[in-house]
């Protein structure tokens, strides 16, 4: 049961970077971006080949962050600059990003680190610890830096969602003219908050490859549907908690997410289903976060907030 909990909490906070990432298009800037699913395996594939080249586990997150951070501008270009609409840019990067991400891997589809040293490797100083620590420490360690990882990109963006340009960005979905107005570009917003988004997507994918301890073309497949139902159901069952910030929501969303997905595999529910039961989680919060559709014992919440 221990190790059951420690894995739904491990896959939660990792995909809770994701939904931290989605946050930022979904809910800020009101913008389909389809293009995470394309971002998310680029920042697998970059930290794979990084890591297998070089060894270099900062390396691996910094040039998957950046790596992101090109696929945001690049979708923001296309829907800004060349007015093409914002599903079809996101669709088009994605698209494009399936043969890039082949090419990083020498046409390879996918690409194993077992033998590599990873952010989630214990190191040699577990030795010196007491001999009754030891499992312990071992145990927990991937959930110890999960946690660090989460706590610190939490506190950052509830810093930069505070400054001038975070204000702008949380405008930009609801009120678009209230930018126009303060004299401020909100062409140049979007990019930057789809850069930031890809980035960080980017950097959610170097991070779960690394637990995974493999990269696969397929790892992004559906990945920013698994995104939005996290986003969707942090700010829907746990909605009441307004005093609470939209990222600690949709990372706790995204621990809800993985259980529910935990669960349903726990009942022997065939894993070929994954998808489905992914689609109907996601229904499910899509009615939660609908007051008209919501049941009536959850109406109230919204009263005691």
């Amino acid at each position: 049961m221990l190790s059951f909990g420690i894995e739904v909490l491990n896959q939660g906070l990792a995909y809770g970077v994701l939904a931290i990432a989605v946050t930022l298009t979904y809910k800020l800037l009101d913008f389909p971006d389809l293009s995470v699913d394309g971002s998310f395996p680029l920042g697998s594939v970059i930290a794979a080949v990084v890591l297998l080249k070089w060894g270099s586990i900062p390396l691996a997150l910094l040039l998957a962050f950046i790596g992101g951070l090109g696929a945001g501008l690049l979708t923001g270009f296309l829907h800004v600059k060349l007015k093409i609409s914002n599903l079809l840019s996101g669709i088009l990067v994605m698209t494009g990003l399936y043969s890039i991400n082949l090419m990083i891997a020498d046409n390879r589809s996918n690409l194993p680190i077992f033998n590599v040293k990873t952010m989630f490797t214990v190191g040699a100083w577990v030795e010196k610890l007491p001999q009754d620590l030891q499992p312990w420490v071992t145990k927990f360690y991937s959930t110890l830096i999960l946690l660090i990882v989460i706590v610190l990109l939490k506190l950052v963006m509830d810093w930069f969602l505070e400054t001038k340009l975070g204000f702008l960005l949380r405008i930009t979905g609801d009120n678009p003219q209230l930018v126009i107005a303060l004299g401020e570009d909100i062409g140049k917003t979007k990019i930057l908050g789809l850069m930031l988004s890809n980035g960080i997507a980017a950097f959610s994918g170097a991070i779960a490859m690394q637990m995974f301890r493999f990269y696969d073309i397929s790892l992004g497949s559906g990945i920013v549907v698994v995104g939005l139902a996290s986003v969707v159901l942090g700010t829907s069952v746990l909605g009441f908690m307004k005093s609470w910030k939209i990222t600690t929501l949709v990372v706790l969303g995204s621990i809800l997410y993985r259980l529910s997905i935990s669960v349903a595999l726990a009942l022997k529910l065939p894993p070929s289903n994954l998808k489905l039961i992914t689609a109907i989680i996601f229904i499910l919060a899509l009615v939660l976060n609908n007051k008209e559709l919501r049941p009536k014992f959850l109406k109230g919440w919204d009263k005691h907030a």
